[in-house]
């Protein structure tokens, strides 16, 4: 076995468990701040991978009998879930008085979380993919319901676990019949096999169950019902960690899985993929219009992202696959800048509602303007990420108009959903300036390192929304190790 290849993997897993032990020892006073050492760390490790790890070539690297490949796009994203992994941290940091007790145990549970992310991103092989699956999940099944003290993170937790357990039982009895039929666990063996069994019945739905499992993890239509309540329950810095992280693992398996594992059989579920897609455009933005806890709005937001994503994944190409990879990364600094946004202004409340911004131009420019920018970036606005994303998605499905005139039913579909989030992104942008909630004008405080990871969200937003090209190169050159 080649260990050289799972340096990120043993490099998180050891800070991980340095922390627990230091917090033996550490006073109590100073274990709030341990994640500004984990961010520092994951920092270090993050400037490793960028300046040390190459990477690679056509031939990809293998360990553990092919389970495990490092190529183009494991490394891409595992740079992408150590980044945001770093900034939640430094969101931790910032919640971390809401913790009666075990901040470093947060802080290590959320290396572990990325640990299975950084697996996920290597999974070649279902026996992989299953182990990397579930250490994301249960460390969030922990994350969800740290705060035992409030029984809305308590119902978050289970919520999630109930519905987290269905999903793992889809996603083994899939693997399962899949195995059973192809007699290979490794996706390049299922791919070398599955193109005489893609009429068995039990061959696909096999499939469909996986399918299923991991629509869970990104929170397609019908597995999302998880995700409202679990982000309104949930502690801030887990909610944004799940928005972005765990998202973004389950893409990167959907990827493997589908173009790797099944090409042939993916080839003939376009149809399958456009309906999944667009039923959760939809859902996601209707369902968003109602909200004023604004944590449950970006949980129904959320869920349309994922209808967006899933464009790229239906039109079957390298350019789709592409807009994917891009389209995530402009989310990442979306999303996570306005969950620090709300670490920091509603903190104190007793609730996430929508109104606790009133006034927050007056108390804090710098995080109105930060979260005035998130929305517009979700809302797919120029020129911030958000709208190049956006671009992007539904550049690949036009393309495929001429093929299949259902794309062209899609790219409206989707273009409907864009119109439709306007409403619920620029209700916030109002609540923070025209609210005619009285508001509290006491001035929010900002720590340095607070700033530290706004001032890389709006870098990001604005960087890829202007300068798009370095990162579709990046993104292009992640998707080579996929079939189109």
């Amino acid at each position: 076995m080649n260990t050289y290849l799972l340096t990120h993997e043993i490099l998180v897993l050891a800070l991980g468990l340095a922390l627990l032990l230091a917090d033996l020892w550490a006073p109590a006073s100073l274990r709030g701040k341990f994640g500004h050492l984990a961010a520092l760390g994951l920092g270090g490790i993050l400037l490793y991978s960028i300046f040390q790890v190459p990477v690679p070539a056509a031939d990809a690297s293998t360990a553990f009998g092919g389970m495990f490949v490092l190529d183009s796009l494991a490394l891409f994203f595992k740079r992408f879930f150590i980044l945001a992994a770093i900034l939640v941290l430094l969101i931790s940091v910032e919640f971390s008085d809401h913790f009666k007790a075990g901040a470093s145990e947060f802080y290590a549970l959320i290396l572990f979380a990325l640990t299975g992310m950084l697996l996920a991103a290597s999974a070649n092989d279902f026996s992989l993919l299953f182990v990397s699956l579930e250490l994301i999940t249960i460390s969030f099944y922990i994350l969800t319901s740290f705060q035992r003290s409030r029984v809305d993170s308590l119902e978050a937790g289970v919520k999630y676990l109930i519905i987290g357990a269905l999903s793992t039982g889809f996603t083994v009895f899939g693997i399962a019949l899949v195995s059973g039929i192809s007699g290979h666990f490794n996706f390049n063996q299922i791919a070398a096999v599955a193109l005489e069994h893609r009429e068995n019945p039990i061959f696909l739905f096999g499939l469909l169950l996986i399918l299923g499992g991991l629509g869970f993890k990104i929170a397609a239509v019908p597995f999302q019902i998880w995700a409202p309540d679990v982000y309104q329950g949930g502690p801030t810095p887990a909610v944004a960690f799940l928005a972005i992280g765990s998202k973004a693992a389950g893409f990167v398996l959907l990827l493997r899985f589908l173009f790797i594992a099944v090409p042939d059989v993916a080839a003939n579920w376009s149809s399958l993929i456009m309906m999944i897609s667009g039923a959760t455009i939809l859902y996601g933005n209707l369902c968003a219009i109602p909200q004023r806890n604004l944590k449950r709005l970006l949980g129904y937001s959320s869920i349309s992202h994922a209808g967006y994503l899933l464009l790229g994944i239906s039109a079957l190409t390298h350019a789709g696959q592409a807009a994917v990879l891009y389209y995530l990364g402009g989310y990442l600094f979306t999303v996570l800048a306005a969950f620090i946004v709300i670490c920091l202004v509603l903190r104190q409340l007793e609730t996430d509602d929508i109104s606790g911004l009133a006034g927050l131009n007056q108390r804090s420019p710098l995080l109105a303007t930060t979260m005035t920018l998130s929305m517009v970036s979700l809302a797919g606005i120029p020129p911030l990420a958000g709208f190049f994303g956006k671009f992007l998605l539904l550049k690949s499905v036009i393309e495929q108009a001429g093929t299949n005139s259902h794309y062209w039913c899609l790219a409206g579909v989707a273009i409907i959903g864009v119109v439709i989030s306007f409403y619920y992104y620029f209700g916030v942008i109002r609540a923070i300036y025209w609210s005619e909630e009285a508001p509290d004008l006491t001035p929010i405080p900002i720590s340095l390192p607070a700033r530290l990871a706004i001032y890389i969200c709006l870098a990001g937003m604005f960087f890829l929304g202007m300068f798009p090209a370095p990162m579709v190169d990046l993104a292009a050159c992640a998707v080579r190790a996929l079939k189109p």
